[in-house]
């Protein structure tokens, strides 16, 4: 059976030089080491539902806020929506972020049943993060009905062949800052992995940010682990 852990990323806030919170990040034991997971969606339901609940005991309230990727499949799916409000409950009041990814699923999902379940995470008092904005079924005509449940949005650069300096990918950051401004939610922008590219990201006035510039992944083992 495959062994999966999470991996914790920080989230920094520049503005105050101040770390956020951390964001899960599921890998698979290789016999090359620890490595993204081929597929997401083949990913028992089970195992990712219990693995988020085992993680997040060990998290408590050693955060502020911690987020989990999940696609559309898998907000979708019973056990791993029960996984994620139990993950609520034990973590408060460090609050949990759900990121909605740009994925592909198994199955075609209408926006109104996204949005219901967002809804009701909203209702357990769960954050929503539109996640990998611009790119795959996160852009903007995909997520319009959802941005006004979530509380940020990330746009990463690293999904793009380019850097930030382009200036197509500069006119990407300043298309969704722009439409945080207008729904009154956080940009987080991700892939900042220099100086060159922090500097720019403070040109932007965008405080939020992630990448291998400030910290890499770190391995979130379990009790019973060696």
């Amino acid at each position: 059976m495959p062994k999966y852990r999470f991996f914790a990323q920080q989230q920094i806030n520049t503005a105050t030089n101040a770390v956020l919170g951390y964001e899960l990040l599921i890998k698979e034991l290789t016999p090359d080491g620890w490595r993204l997971p081929s597929s997401f969606i083949d990913i028992d339901t089970k195992v990712f539902a219990n693995l988020l609940i085992e993680t997040t005991k060990i998290l408590g309230q050693k955060v502020r806020y911690c987020s989990v990727n999940v696609n559309r499949d898998q907000l979708m799916n019973t056990d791993i929506a029960e996984a994620i409000i139990e993950s609520q409950r034990q973590l408060y009041p460090t609050k949990l972020i759900v990121e909605l990814t740009e994925d592909v699923s198994e199955r075609e999902y209408t926006p109104t049943e996204i949005k219901e379940q967002l809804e009701r995470f909203v209702s357990k008092g769960i954050q929503i993060s539109l996640d990998d904005v611009g790119t795959g079924h996160n852009q903007f005509e995909d997520i319009e009905d959802f941005l006004p449940l979530a509380s940020e949005i990330k746009f990463a650069v690293q999904n793009f062949k380019s850097t930030i300096q382009d200036p197509k990918i500069k006119q990407k950051v300043r298309f969704w800052n722009a439409i945080s401004s207008e729904y009154n939610i956080h940009l987080v922008l991700e892939g900042i992995e220099d100086q060159a590219d922090n500097q720019l990201s403070q040109s932007f006035g965008i405080s939020r940010r992630q990448g291998y510039f400030f910290s890499k992944p770190q391995l979130l083992s379990l009790p019973g682990d060696k």
